[in-house]
């Protein structure tokens, strides 16, 4: 039995990989999921082909139980409920267990936004006569105007760049591309950056990377740009909970508020579910509510004569 399900296991890694297009680190994240549905069942002597709605919830309320917060517990459960999609896909079962599953609620928190005048403060402390003060620059610049995660960031290539277009091609999840717009100040300060990156020695199989470190002579990691970015928002005295993710919520609800819907947003950042971006209305709305109590003429007090 155990082999079986070790050939099922496999199968099932091999359809993510290539029918879902899904990358080594996501591959990763939904496996070390399973684990956690798999010891459970081992520890109860359940068989994972005959398990019943009840048991999923027992596994959900162990979850709980052992301090899983509910939107850790939510992804858990979309990866278990996954497998046995697949499952389901190959004739392996004919009933998905996971199919009536109730998802624990979620608290949706509002990400911090920066607003224009404050990622203008970031930059202004940077040192731009420090050897990495024009790169980090043209770091923080083409997150707030491209909406690029940090990975997607770390990985840009000096071949995705179509800079007289004013386009830059970003490989996003899943290896899925798109093409972003990105404004001309972030192209002015990439190409401040390219006279100081011509000077770098750069190792052999990295010269593609847009932004590589002086000391490495490779690519960024994403934990540098993370705190580069907390030096930055400490010296300008902003007191946000900011991080590279900040800036690309930033670049959503900048859009959202300029006027774009958000089918162009969703293209933009790459989201495969308008749900996901529809993050970006709740705090649009938040701000309309904000104007509509300041200036509508029924929220105005009144003076006295």
């Amino acid at each position: 039995m155990e082999k079986d399900l070790q050939r099922l296991l496999r199968r099932y890694y091999q359809y993510l990989k290539l029918e879902k297009a899904f990358s080594p680190n996501t591959i990763d994240a939904y496996q070390r999921d399973l684990d956690k549905f798999l010891i459970f069942l081992r520890d109860e002597g359940l068989d994972v082909l005959t398990v019943k709605l009840e048991d999923m919830h027992a596994f959900s309320s162990l979850m709980m139980d052992v301090g899983i917060n509910p939107t850790s517990l939510s992804r858990i459960l979309s990866g278990v409920r996954s497998f046995y999609h697949f499952l389901l896909l190959e004739d392996v079962i004919s009933v998905d267990p996971t199919e009536l599953l109730d998802f624990p609620k979620k608290r949706r928190q509002l990400p911090d936004v920066l607003t224009v005048e404050e990622v203008d403060a970031i930059e202004s402390v940077i040192d731009l006569s420090a050897a990495e003060g024009h790169r980090n620059r043209a770091i923080i610049e083409v997150l707030f105007s491209c909406g690029l995660r940090v990975s997607e960031l770390c990985n840009l290539k000096m071949s995705d760049l179509y800079l007289d277009e004013h386009f830059i091609k970003v490989e996003g999840k899943g290896s899925k591309q798109r093409l972003v717009p990105i404004s001309e100040k972030a192209i002015n300060e990439l190409h401040l950056w390219f006279d100081d990156r011509c000077r770098v020695k750069i190792k052999e199989g990295y010269e593609d990377y847009v932004f590589v470190s002086q000391a490495r002579k490779k690519n960024l990691s994403r934990i540098m740009v993370f705190h580069m970015i907390k030096e930055y928002v400490e010296k300008a005295g902003i007191r946000k909970t900011v991080s590279p993710h900040t800036f690309r919520h930033s670049f959503a609800t900048s859009l959202l508020e300029g006027g774009a819907n958000l089918r162009a947003i969703q293209a933009m950042l790459g989201h495969e579910s308008i749900g996901t971006t529809e993050i970006y209305m709740h705090i649009d709305m938040t701000h309309l509510r904000q104007e509509v109590l300041e200036h509508h003429p029924r929220n105005k007090k009144t003076t006295s004569a």
